[in-house]
This record gives C-alpha cells, structure tokens and sequence, in this order.
C-alpha cells in the first residue's frame, strides 16, 4: 500500500524481443495486451505521484510530445473510458486537441462559457479565457494527476469538457441555417465531448472509492 492507502502498482510487463520469443515468436494476445495497458498506467500515475519531482512531472504532462499520440493511443485507446488508461488517454488526447488548436479550442470554450457557469468555476481557467490560458490549463490538469488531488484534476477536464460542449453546441445553433453538414459535425463532436465529461466524473469517483484500475 501507498501512503495514501492505496494499493501499489504492480511492475508492468514488457514486451520485448526476448518476452516474445518467450511466447514462441508471437506477439502478445489481447489479455495481455489489456494488462499491459491497465499496468503502464499504473505504473506512470504510481512513479509520478511518488516521485514528488516537478521535473519528472513536467516530463510526464508532456508524455505525448516525446512519445507522440499514436504511441499513447495504441496503450490505451482502446480500454473502457471509465478506467485508468481510458481516462489518461482522454486526458492526453484532450491536451494534444488544445496544443494543436489553441484558437479553435478557447473560441469553443468561450461560447460555452455563458451556458456552464459551474463547469467553468470547476475547470478553473485564467480569464479571460484565450488560446494560452486553455493550453495553461490542459497542462494544469495533468498535472495535478500526478502531484495533485486526482479526483480532483479529473473533475477539472470534467467541467473543461462540458463547457467545450456547451459551446460547440451554440456554434452548431449559428452555423445551422448556412452550413447545415458543418453544424451537424459540431452537434456529433458536442455531444462525444460531453460523454467523455461524464466518464471523467466517474472516474473521479472511482478513484475516490480506490476502484478505478
């Protein structure tokens, strides 16, 4: 057990040339493959919360930098959304968006903003709100997962989510009656961001419950 009272993570496996011709020259099968990913999350969130090291915090937060997307997607992608690497993929794909799109995404935020008072006093944004204060914060939340209040950091892309929703939902409104594909993409987009903020929600309640593996 950890000094917080919850269970240690295990080593994960690994997969290397010598494990695989452990398993007879093939690569591993899907059990394995869904132990490795729960395992690697694990083990990340376990070192960097033990670690108490702003510069191996810092190093973690830019995961996706080093290691690039497709690399984190292939671990974790493809496990359920309330579980630890669903969720650290969700997190890490919702930085690399704001990375990549500041303008797009603070422009989103914003019009979202009127609709979701509560969810934006949660996200905890610097105002206003522009393409730098949203990369501030999608960093900010990462890194509160792994020297902060988890719960606490999933419950802020939580709120960050549901306002992006909100506003990607009255942008489709405006765009409805000129460009009818464009803001049915919006409607589409919208409602997958706000499913992703509510399995954030609940996976911030498994992790307070000491179930969220």
């Amino acid at each position: 057990m950890t000094d917080s009272g919850r269970s240690a993570p295990r080593r994960p496996i690994a997969f290397g040339p010598d494990a695989i011709e452990a398993h007879g020259g093939s690569l591993p099968g899907p059990a394995e493959v869904t132990e490795i990913a729960h395992q690697t999350a694990a083990v990340l969130v376990g070192t960097g919360r033990a670690a108490d090291d702003p510069a191996v915090t810092a190093r973690l937060v830019a995961l996706v930098d080093e290691l690039g997307l497709s690399t984190v997607a292939e671990l974790w992608a493809a496990r359920p959304a309330r579980s630890l690497p669903g969720a650290l993929w969700r997190l890490y794909a919702l930085r690399e968006w704001v990375r990549r799109q500041p303008v797009q995404a603070s422009r989103e935020y914003a019009a979202g903003v009127r609709f979701t008072d509560v969810a934006h006093a949660v996200a905890g944004i610097a105002e206003p709100p522009g393409p730098d204060e949203v990369k501030a914060l999608a960093d900010d939340i990462l890194t509160g997962i792994f020297s902060g209040d988890l719960a606490v950091a999933l419950e802020r892309a939580a709120a960050f989510a549901s306002v992006i929703s909100a506003g990607r939902a009255d942008l489709a409104h405006d765009r409805d009656g000129v460009d009818p594909s464009g803001a049915g993409a919006l409607t589409t987009t919208a409602a997958a961001m706000q499913r992703t903020g509510e399995d954030l929600v609940a996976c911030a309640r498994l992790w307070r419950a000491d179930e969220l593996d």
